[in-house]
């Protein structure tokens, strides 16, 4: 039986394409560890129920978490849930992490595989916004790109969007399909983009 929805938060458009999500968005990382112990599964279900159930309609995962473990135990919440008042980001492009390296593929051929385990990991038909989780420097973001425009005409993917990219990137990559979404760590301890945008406190 599907959550109900008892709480309205506020809509937001990101792009220009009608795009729609919950101004409050989940960030499922931290159910399968991260910066912390995964939680049992059906704890992390309850959760993700929880939030539906409190507003929130965007949720946001990624091959990498767990690795994989997350896109899993997302999809078994969201067959609990209205797929059609959902939106689901995960992500690509990070292969492997450890304490010196990060492992980034950005190739045409890796994002299609990725895609195709990520839909049936999520027991989805398609992803509402497919972000590019890291930049491959070794691959033109406009093959990246193009092979997400396929996916798209494809009706595997509704939406790109770029993860940690340079202000240059994103004009190159929306040069070839509209770039939904950018998704940018801004903190105290994180403040790099500033140099490259005008701070937000102007």
């Amino acid at each position: 039986m599907a959550e109900e929805q008892r709480v309205q938060i506020p809509r937001v458009k990101l792009g220009t394409h009608g795009f729609e999500v919950s101004k409050l968005g989940f960030g499922c990382m931290g159910l399968s560890g991260g910066y912390n112990d995964p939680v049992p599964e059906e704890v992390g279900i309850s959760i993700i129920k929880h939030a539906f159930s409190q507003g929130i309609t965007f949720f946001d995962t990624s091959d990498i978490y767990g690795p994989h473990a997350n896109e899993i135990l997302v999809g078994k919440a969201l067959k609990h849930l209205p797929r059609e008042k959902i939106q689901l980001a995960t992500k690509f492009g990070i292969v492997k992490i450890d304490l010196n390296n990060v492992e980034i593929n950005g190739t045409p051929e890796y994002i299609r595989t990725c895609c195709e385990d990520s839909l049936k990991r999520l027991g989805l038909d398609y992803i509402d916004l497919y972000y590019q989780h890291r930049i491959d420097t070794t691959v033109l973001i406009e093959e990246t790109i193009g092979e997400l425009k396929k996916l798209v005409e494809e009706g595997k993917v509704k939406y790109i969007g770029l993860s940690e990219a340079s202000a240059d990137t994103i004009r190159r990559a929306h040069a070839v399909h509209p770039i939904t979404a950018v998704q940018m760590e801004w903190s105290l301890w994180t403040r790099e983009i500033e140099e490259e945008i005008v701070p937000l406190c102007r």
